[in-house]
């Protein structure tokens, strides 16, 4: 039943897809250590177009308190920092004319706990979509007419297991990244 595996397939590619998010998603919560993660997404004006700030400057972490971002021209170091500020990721950038550093400020107890709610969210909206897409391939199993309800009764079975591996997979990710954020 070429039907039956088809829709099974696409209810799967949808649920990777909410995990992948979510994987995103946490990498951009910071856990107190300095990453080249927490700026990957700040877009700098660069020569009248917005260009991702790895594509104009180099961008490391020498310690585990510092971003350190070395614009290729120097011309655009103005931009980077109005760009970082722009971004609202509650970095103070400095700059000595060659190099933009960022200092990494330690997590208080209660910014912890901010972050843990907020990956606990993220969880959650995955958990939607995930569910979601058991709902929709349910319907898709339903409308089918040719296919006899036994074999539509294994296809809801197989993704219901999908979902529930799924659904774990994610609160397996949110306990690694609790950890990881309450870990002082």
């Amino acid at each position: 039943m070429e039907e039956l595996e088809l829709i099974v397939a696409s209810v799967k590619l949808e649920m990777d897809a909410a995990v992948k998010h979510l994987d995103h998603a946490f990498q951009k919560i910071r856990a107190g250590r300095a990453s080249t993660n927490m700026v990957q997404d700040v877009m700098v004006e660069y020569y009248g177009s917005l260009t991702p700030l790895n594509q104009v400057a180099n961008v490391s972490v020498p310690d585990a308190m510092t971003i350190s971002i070395q614009p290729w021209d120097r011309t655009a170091i103005g931009a980077i920092e109005k760009a970082i500020i722009n971004s609202n990721l509650g970095f103070a950038p400095s700059n000595n004319g060659d190099v933009i550093i960022l200092n990494v400020p330690p997590l208080t107890e209660e910014r912890r706990r901010e972050l843990a709610k907020q990956a606990k969210a993220e969880s959650e909206q995955s958990k939607v979509v995930i569910r979601n897409a058991r709902q929709d391939g349910n319907k898709e199993l339903k409308r089918l007419e040719s296919v006899s309800e036994d074999l539509i009764k294994g296809a809801e079975k197989e993704i219901q297991d999908l979902t529930d591996a799924y659904v774990k997979k994610t609160d397996d990710q949110l306990k690694v990244k609790e950890a990881e954020i309450l870990k002082v």
